[in-house]
This record gives structure tokens, sequence and C-alpha cells, in this order.
């Protein structure tokens, strides 16, 4: 229920032993006194600065979607590839289930944990805790797992190498932007840990 009282117990991922949750230190971490196994970390301020990180991360993927990729010149022929250009041209080269997985894997996966991490992250700074936050809470943990750009993009890189001997290749704001993208999520999520921001959102008003 919304309005209980947060339950200050804490399990540890690799044991399962139940402990209560600790009070420590800003900057200091929990560990299990059974197994060794990392339990919390009291980072200060990191709402904010997780919360501006998903905030550039979300704009460079906006860049990502809207510029040319690359662009590629050979003879008298000039062609833009597009993220989603990536998508449509797999399906019109008959690999529609390749397609699909790059739509998933690549942009609606990231899609979903940007937006959960918003929907999750930007009333919290408030100390106010939206409907549902929970909920997405746990989807976006879940789509972390799906989000492959990091694939994607060494797949460019590797593809970048080949087309170069037949072709001109000029990269495109979007390839930069796509780096960006990669590099403020991971941050993002890096600074966030997940008994911190769920005992956040426990102690946040509705």
């Amino acid at each position: 229920m919304d309005n209980c009282n947060p339950i200050p117990y804490l399990a540890c991922p690799d044991c399962d032993a139940l402990f209560t949750l600790p009070e420590i230190p800003e900057g200091d971490r929990a560990i299990c006194p059974r197994c060794r196994a990392h339990l919390y970390t009291n980072r200060a301020g990191f709402v904010s600065h997780s919360s501006a990180l998903v905030l550039a991360a979300a704009f460079f993927f906006l860049l990502a979607n809207v510029f040319p990729l690359l662009t590629m010149r050979a003879d008298y022929r000039e062609s833009d590839m597009r993220l989603i250009g990536s998508v449509t041209g797999l399906e019109q080269q008959g690999f529609p289930v390749l397609a699909g997985m790059v739509a998933t894997f690549v942009i609606g996966a990231p899609t979903i944990v940007i937006g959960a991490l918003l929907y999750v992250l930007i009333p919290l700074m408030r100390g106010r805790r939206l409907p549902w936050a929970r909920h997405l809470c746990r989807v976006m943990y879940e789509a972390r797992r799906w989000t492959m750009v990091e694939v994607f993009l060494l797949g460019i890189l590797v593809s970048l190498l080949k087309l170069g001997k037949l072709a001109t290749l000029t990269l495109g704001i979007s390839f930069w932007a796509f780096i960006g993208f990669i590099l403020c999520l991971a941050s993002a999520v890096t600074i966030i840990d997940p008994a911190q921001l769920w005992r956040k959102i426990e102690e946040a008003q509705p």
C-alpha cells in the first residue's frame, strides 16, 4: 500500500541473507557479512546527477534518430543512412525477423529505459513518487537487459572498415549523438544503486 512505512530490510543478491537496512554515511557502502557481496551504496545527490545524465541521454537519442548516421558517396551517387533506416532496410532486403530485433534492441528497449528513468527520477528530485513508479522501476531494469546499443555501434564500426574500401564515408551527427547517448546512459545507470533507488521510491510522498 502507498501509505505504509517502507520495510527496512534488504536481501543479499548472492546468498539471500536478510538484513535490516543499515544507515550508512554518504559515500560509504554496505557489504554482506556472510559472503562479502555488495548490498548498498549511499551516493550523495545520485537522483539529481543521474537525472541530468538521463536527460542528456534522451537528447542525444533524439538527435541520433533525427539526423543521418553516415553518408556514403560512390562515383556520382550519394546516400544517407539513418538509424531507423537500418530497420526498414533490413525489412526491404527480406530480413523481417532481423529488422524486428534491431527495432526492439536498439530503438524500443532504450526508449523504455529512458522513459522509465525520467518518470521515476524527475519527481524524486522533489521527494515525490508518481503512480506506477515501482512497477516502471522493475520494467526499466528488465528492459536494460535487452538494450544492445553497444553491439549495434560495434557493428557500425565493422561496417565502416569494410565499406571504407568501396566508397567515401562521412560520419553524421547521428553517429556522434549515438556515442553520447551510450556514454550518458551508461554513466546514469552506474550512478544509480538499485537498493538506494528503491529506498528513495519507498520514502517519497505519493
